[in-house]
């Protein structure tokens, strides 16, 4: 299902949504871009579609999103990290980062002299 013709402050564009939907929001420049996709209490995933890899890097790294795909959508690794910011789940699951979630690290000073 895609939502086209969004308002930033509508529901279906404030929450989190676990199913096929693709919520599509108009934008006139990047910073309004990153500002939209920010302004939200979650963080889970998003994607960029650009002809300009540049410029997608680049917003990638200011949209606070656990995972950000380029020009595609959905598609994971088991060896990549997965999870949220925010208010997106706590910690990550997949890849070598889920492990920390199962450990806790302690130190043990002995003197032995």
């Amino acid at each position: 299902t895609i939502f086209l013709d969004t308002k930033p402050d509508m529901r279906i564009v404030k929450e989190e949504i676990f199913g096929p939907v693709s919520v599509v929001i108009k934008f006139k420049d990047e910073e309004e871009v990153v500002r939209q996709a920010n302004d939200t209490l979650y963080g889970l995933a998003a994607a960029v579609f650009t002809k300009d890899v540049n410029r997608a890097i680049t917003t990638a790294h200011k949209i606070k999103a656990g995972t950000l795909w380029v020009n595609f959508y959905g598609v994971t690794s088991p060896n990549v990290p997965f999870g949220g910011f925010k208010q997106s789940g706590i910690g990550r699951e997949m890849g070598e980062y889920a492990l920390n979630n199962y450990t806790e690290v302690k130190a043990v000073h002995v003197n032995l002299g």
